[in-house]
């Protein structure tokens, strides 16, 4: 498997975030939805990387900068085909890596608090996130639970 920035052109990146944000429309209500759509995900203070293993895309996470020293982590998605091979860890293990070089020293992230979402807290507990208060523009919602850890 291999690592990429990717700059969002391609169809198949664009159909697995159209599912990510299908799938938390269906669990989340809307105002607690806080994934990004592709033109949010464009933007400048945005770093996008896909997982490629062979020539299919198998994941997608990326970083958005909050201020010089804190980016927050945003749309971790795990193509369905592949969940729990690994694929995520390896991802976030490289995110990190990347956030550090960049020059951060806090990655913070929002996640759903539905027994759905479980697996993906469990994997940031595992990389040593912990559980805080809102951050950047969040505020307290019952869908939600915000975790960060120091680089």
């Amino acid at each position: 498997m291999k690592i990429v920035v990717d700059d969002l052109s391609g169809s198949e990146i664009a159909t697995l975030l159209e599912e990510h944000i299908r799938e938390m429309r269906s669990i989340t209500p809307l105002e607690s939805k806080h994934a990004l759509d592709l033109d949010g995900l464009r933007q400048p203070e945005v770093t996008f990387w896909s997982v490629i293993d062979g020539d299919t895309l198998v994941g997608c996470g990326a970083i958005k900068r909050l201020d010089a020293g804190h980016a927050e982590l945003k749309s971790m998605r795990t193509a369905s085909t592949r969940k729990r091979s690994g694929v995520a860890s390896l991802l976030l293990e490289h995110i990190i890596t990347e956030a550090r070089r960049m020059g951060f020293t806090r990655l913070s992230l929002e996640t759903g608090g539905a027994e759905f979402f479980l697996p993906a807290r469990k994997l940031y507990e595992k990389f040593g996130f912990g559980y805080c208060e809102p951050f950047a523009d969040y505020r307290p919602d019952p869908h939600s639970v915000f975790m960060t850890r120091a680089l």
